[in-house]
C-alpha cells in the first residue's frame, strides 16, 4: 500500500508538470517571414521614394520633359510691303493649318482611347471633315494610316480662320489646328511680276519677295507647351514661353500704285489690241530713277496660281533683253554732238549707203536731212554715217558709259545684262548698225535708264525699285547743252509729219523715239517684229520718262509709232494728270490763262 501510495504521488507530480509545459505556436515562423518581407517593401519603398524625389529628380524631370513638354514654333508676322504713299501691296493674315497624328490609336491612353479611336473610325465624321476642307475621304484615311512612323502629317494648310474654327468644333481626335499666315496680294495682277509671291511656307519665291525674303520673313519665336498621351497639345497650359517672334520689317517702294495700274490697264490693252505676244512697260521719275511703274503681259494672279505656265512668272522689263532699234538713234546724235564729231548744223544725204559688200537703206529716199531731220525721218543711213564718225572706242565707251552691257544694279531676280560687243571686234558695218539698235541688246528697263541722260540735262541716273528722295549715284555722261539740243529734236518726232504723232500727249510737249525691230528667233531675223517706243514729258522739264516694248504684234500694224506709241500716250497722260504735273505746250498754257 504504502509501494502504491509513492507511486501514485509520483504520477500526480509528473501529471502535474505535465499540465504546466507552454504549448509550441506553429504560425509564429510565417509571421515573421511576413513581418520581414513588409519590412523590406517598406525599405524598398522609402529607398525608392528617396531616389525618386532626391537622387533622380532632375533624370525624372527631363524625361517627363521630353514625353509630356515640347517645343513649338511661333509663326513670325512678314512685313508688309508698301508703295511709295504707304499703299499696302502685299499682307500676311492668320490662318489655320490642319495637322493630324497618325500615331493616335497607337497611344495607350485606356478605355478613352478606344473610344476615340472609335470615333476615329467613324467614317460619318471623317467625310465631314474631308468635306470642310474640300479634300478627298480617301486623302484623309491616309492621313491617319496607323502604320506611318510619322507623329505630324498636314492635311490641308492656310485655310480660313472661320473654316479652321469649324474643324475645330467637330471634335475629331488626332485633328489639330496650328496658326500660321498666309500672303495676301491686293492688287493682284497689277503687280505680280513685281512683287512675286512665296511659297507654303511664307518664303519668297519670286519678284521683291524673294529679293528681300531676309529683311520681310522676321524671326520666328517659340514656347514650350504640354502634351497629352496622343502628343496633343493641351491648348490650356502653355509652360513658358521662351523666344517671342520677331515681326519682319516693312518694306517701302518707288512704285506709285495708281501709275502702276494705269500702266497695267493700257499695256494691256494695247496687247490685246494688236494680238500681241507679250509686252513691257517702265515709267521712271526723270529726276531720281526712282521707278514709278513696272508692268508686264501676260500676267498671273499671285493670290491664285493654279494651272499657270512658269514663263507668266517673268518680269519681262527687267529679265527679258531685245534689239532696241532706231530707239538708239538720239543717243549716237548725243554722242557725237559732245565729242565734236558731228555739227549741229550738219546735213546729211540718205540715199543707200555701201558698207564692206552691204547695204543700208532707209524705207524710202529722205534727200538731205539736218540732225532734227534725222531723228524725226529715223533715216538709218544717216544715223551709220554718224556712228561711222566716231571712233570705235569713243562710240563703245560711250554706250557702256549708259549702262549697256551691265545690269542695272537693283538686285532683282533675273535682272538682264543685255549684250555690247567689244569695239576690238567691231567691223565698220557691225558699227553702223548699232547706230540703229541692232547687234546689242537690253531689257525695257535698261532702255528707260539710258534716257534719264536727255530727260535730266544730261546726268545718268541709277534705278531704284525702292523709294528716295535722290540719286546719290548720277554720273554726267554729256553735257546739258547737248541733252537739252537733242530732247528739242526728239520733240518733232512727235509732230505730225514724225513718226510718232500718236504718242502726243493733249496740253503737253513730248519728246521721245519709236523703234520698229525685227525679231530674232533660231539665230535668223524672223518677219516678227517688236514695236518700242520710250519718250519723256513735259518736254521743256521731264518729270516722266516712259519706255514701252510690245512683243509680236499680230493685228496687222507692226511700227513702234503705231503700236507702242498710243500705249505710251495713254499712260503718260494719265500719270501727268495723276502726279498733278503742270501742262507746258504753249497753246494749252494760253487757253489756261485766258479762263
Amino acid at each position: 500500500m504504502k509501494h502504491l501510495s509513492h507511486q501514485t504521488k509520483i504520477g500526480a507530480v509528473r501529471a502535474e508538470k505535465k499540465i504546466n509545459i507552454k504549448p509550441v505556436d506553429e504560425f509564429s515562423g510565417r509571421r515573421k517571414l511576413v513581418i520581414g518581407l513588409m519590412l523590406v517593401a517598406m525599405i524598398g519603398l522609402v529607398y525608392k521614394a528617396v531616389e525618386l524625389q532626391i537622387l533622380d529628380t532632375q533624370f525624372l524631370q527631363k524625361q517627363a520633359r521630353i514625353r509630356h513638354v515640347s517645343t513649338v514654333k511661333i509663326a513670325a508676322y512678314r512685313g508688309q510691303i508698301k508703295d511709295r504713299n504707304g499703299e499696302r501691296l502685299a499682307v500676311s493674315a492668320p490662318v489655320g493649318s490642319i495637322w493630324v497624328n497618325p500615331q493616335y490609336c497607337r497611344v495607350k491612353t485606356g478605355r478613352r482611347a478606344k473610344q476615340a479611336c472609335a470615333e476615329l473610325n467613324n467614317s460619318a465624321k471623317l467625310k465631314q471633315l474631308a468635306d470642310l476642307l474640300d479634300i478627298s475621304l480617301d486623302r484623309v484615311n491616309r492621313a491617319f494610316n496607323p502604320a506611318s512612323k510619322k507623329q505630324f502629317v498636314y492635311l490641308k494648310r492656310r485655310i480660313e480662320p472661320y473654316l479652321a474654327e469649324q474643324v475645330k468644333a467637330l471634335g475629331q481626335p488626332g485633328v489639330a489646328v496650328v496658326k500660321e499666315f498666309k500672303r495676301f496680294y491686293p492688287a493682284g495682277e497689277v503687280t505680280a511680276h513685281l512683287l512675286g509671291f512665296t511659297d507654303i511656307d511664307d518664303q519668297g519665291q519670286e519678284g521683291l519677295e524673294l529679293m528681300h525674303n531676309s529683311t520681310l520673313e522676321g524671326v520666328a519665336g517659340s514656347k514650350r507647351v504640354i502634351r497629352d498621351g496622343a502628343r496633343r497639345v493641351i491648348a490650356e497650359y502653355d509652360v513658358e514661353s521662351i523666344k517671342e517672334p520677331e515681326a519682319g520689317q516693312d518694306l517701302v517702294l518707288s512704285i506709285d500704285e495708281r501709275l502702276q495700274y494705269l500702266a497695267y490697264r493700257e499695256l494691256k490693252a494695247g496687247v490685246v489690241k494688236h494680238n500681241a505676244e507679250a509686252g513691257a512697260l517702265v515709267i521712271l521719275e526723270a529726276e531720281t530713277g526712282n521707278v514709278l511703274a513696272i508692268v508686264n503681259q501676260p500676267a498671273f494672279n499671285p493670290n491664285s496660281r493654279k494651272g499657270l505656265k512658269i514663263s507668266h512668272y517673268r518680269n519681262r522689263a527687267i529679265t527679258d533683253v531685245f534689239e532696241p532699234g532706231s530707239t538708239m538713234k538720239p543717243l549716237v546724235v548725243a554722242a557725237a554732238l559732245d565729242g565734236g564729231f558731228i555739227k549741229e548744223d550738219q546735213l546729211f544725204t540718205t540715199e543707200k549707203l555701201r558698207i564692206q559688200r552691204k547695204w543700208v537703206k532707209d524705207g524710202r529716199d529722205y534727200g538731205t536731212l539736218n540732225l532734227t531731220g534725222v531723228l524725226k525721218k529715223s533715216s538709218n543711213v544717216a544715223a551709220s554715217k554718224i556712228a561711222l564718225s566716231m571712233p570705235p572706242e569713243y562710240f563703245w565707251r560711250f554706250y557702256h558709259s549708259l549702262g549697256f552691257g551691265m545690269a542695272p544694279g537693283i538686285g532683282f531676280p533675273g535682272e538682264a545684262s543685255g549684250s555690247l560687243p567689244e569695239y576690238f571686234g567691231w567691223s565698220a558695218f557691225e558699227q553702223a548698225t548699232l547706230s540703229f539698235g541692232y547687234r546689242l541688246s537690253m531689257s525695257a528697263l535698261q532702255l528707260a535708264r539710258a534716257y534719264t541722260a536727255l530727260a535730266d540735262d544730261g546726268l545718268l541716273h541709277s534705278v531704284s525699285l525702292l523709294q528716295r528722295d535722290q540719286d546719290e549715284y548720277a554720273e554726267r555722261v554729256i553735257s546739258a547743252e547737248t541733252a537739252v539740243k537733242v530732247r528739242a529734236m526728239i520733240e518733232q518726232v512727235v509732230k505730225k509729219d514724225g513718226t510718232a504723232y500718236k504718242a502726243r500727249v493733249e496740253g503737253y510737249r513730248v519728246a521721245g523715239k519709236t523703234g520698229t525691230v525685227r525679231k530674232v528667233k533660231n539665230g535668223a531675223y524672223s518677219n516678227d517684229y517688236l514695236s518700242v517706243f520710250v519718250g519723256m514729258a513735259p518736254a521743256s522739264d521731264p518729270k516722266l520718262i516712259i519706255a514701252v516694248m510690245v512683243d509680236s504684234p499680230h493685228g496687222g500694224q507692226y511700227y513702234g509709232g503705231l503700236v507702242a506709241a498710243p500705249i505710251f500716250s495713254k499712260v503718260m497722260g494719265g500719270a501727268l494728270r495723276v502726279l498733278g504735273v503742270a501742262p507746258d505746250e504753249e497753246q494749252s498754257m494760253s487757253v489756261l490763262l485766258t479762263q
